[in-house]
């Protein structure tokens, strides 16, 4: 069994019922990149349906086709995300990407892992 995984891009694992989601620092997420993470993240999974906590604190820049494959096809088995972020870009990218991806499943921007990871726990028996 699988309980971790790292690529070029990012790195996850599960803990308690929550898939961990860590971009590494610097990264530009364009579509490839966003179906290369989605594609481990599901192996990771298993086909169970997880909450995820996603820190993006490394993202440099996220583009369009990107945002819109993460969230559409990108969304499956995910019950809820929370998106950890620590400056004003990574926000402004987080809350672009709400706003104007509408992505499928309940997302939320937190600049505190604590409140994040209670938002997660919140979330499931949804």
């Amino acid at each position: 069994m699988i309980d971790h995984i790292e690529n070029e891009y990012a790195k996850f694992w599960i803990e308690k019922d929550i898939l961990h989601f860590v971009y590494k620092n610097g990264i530009s997420i364009d579509q490839s990149v966003a179906m290369k993470v989605v594609e481990d993240r599901l192996l990771l999974q298993q086909g169970k349906t997880l909450s995820i906590l996603c820190d993006m604190r490394g993202v440099k820049k996220i583009n369009k086709s990107a945002r819109n494959y993460l969230a559409l096809e990108g969304s499956i088995l995910i019950k809820a995300v929370a998106l950890l972020v620590n400056n004003p870009l990574s926000s402004t990218i987080s809350g672009f990407y709400i706003k104007t991806s509408n992505p499928a499943i309940i997302t939320q921007v937190f600049t505190d892992e604590k409140e994040a990871l209670k938002f997660l726990n919140n979330q499931v028996d949804i």
